[in-house]
């Protein structure tokens, strides 16, 4: 393992971090205000990925197919919020899981009926597809850097509407006492459905932009979903800055487990098997890093509500 290699497997892991940082934000918005556990928050992913698949033709480009689907993707989430999710509020959260356990199922459905069940390949933009030598020696592909840049710009900006705006007061405000925000006369039901939607937009920009790293394929959302759970639990639910904490975490661990574990375990037995349990040691290492964190902090890292 070369230190050449170790730089190129940390911004992998950077990348796969803010991904999972555009995942997790939405997600943790959703449950932080509504307390609404939502499973079908990977299907906005996987919208989010078939709409910029869809657009990207139309457009030639793939900028304005992502600024298209986005906006898409969001009313597909209000309209959900507004449709399926609003009577479940103040039910159990098992009623919530499996609604949306249902949700996932009609999704899944829908999209193989519009776009038929065979893997879209998307390509990213002409003057993305190149590699940057951030270092000498250590070429990278410019798309990627793009999704770290990405993803940092979202960061920034979900900071300040939540800390410098009077949307992000009203959020916070939801998060703490919607019973008392309702009294004041705030719209609650609105403010629901746009944060939903806001949610179902970011969950839409991390599928269009893993779009041309992955296949986009239905189904996609379950995978990256699991994850998403756990950047939130690690981070603590209901806050943005614990979710991108959590998915940096995450990211970097599951990268960098994947890339050294088979080297060292090569010095202790035979290549074969040092790969072989290597890939299934890599495996657990982001769910050995939650319970850690929860023995030491039960309720995550940075808990929204203490």
């Amino acid at each position: 393992m070369t230190l050449l290699l170790l730089v190129e497997q940390g911004l992998n892991g950077l990348q796969l971090g803010v991904m999972l940082f555009l995942m997790a934000a939405g997600l943790t918005l959703v449950f932080g205000i509504m307390d609404m556990i939502n499973l079908a928050h990977g299907s906005f992913y996987m919208v989010g990925a078939y709409l910029t698949a869809t657009f990207a033709p139309v457009f030639d480009s793939f900028a304005l197919a992502v600024l298209a689907a986005l906006p898409l993707a969001a009313l597909v989430g209000m309209a959900v919020e507004v449709v399926a999710l609003r009577t479940l509020y103040r039910r159990e959260h098992l009623d919530q899981v499996l609604a949306t356990f249902g949700l996932i199922l009609f999704f899944n459905e829908l999209v193989r009926i519009v776009w038929g069940p065979q893997p879209i390949f998307l390509q990213p933009p002409s003057w993305l597809a190149g590699t940057v030598e951030i270092i000498p020696g250590v070429p990278y592909p410019a798309f990627r850097l793009a999704i770290i840049a990405v993803g940092l710009a979202v960061a920034v900006f979900l900071y300040l509407l939540i800390t410098r705006t009077r949307t992000g007061m009203l959020i916070r405000a939801g998060a703490s006492n919607r019973e008392m925000l309702g009294a004041l006369g705030v719209d609650v039901k609105r403010l629901y459905t746009l944060v939903f939607g806001l949610g179902a937009a970011l969950a839409a920009l991390a599928g269009a932009m893993a779009g041309p790293v992955l296949a986009v394929q239905v189904g996609m959302g379950e995978s990256v979903l699991i994850l998403t759970f756990v950047v939130i639990v690690i981070g603590g639910l209901g806050s943005v800055r614990g979710a991108l904490v959590g998915a940096l975490l995450v990211g970097m661990v599951d990268t960098l487990a994947r890339a050294l574990l088979p080297t060292v375990l090569r010095t202790m037995m035979p290549p074969s098997q040092a790969d072989g349990m290597g890939a299934s040691l890599a495996s657990m290492t982001i769910y050995i890093l939650m319970a850690a964190v929860l023995a030491w902090k039960p309720r995550g890292l940075f808990p929204a509500h203490a």
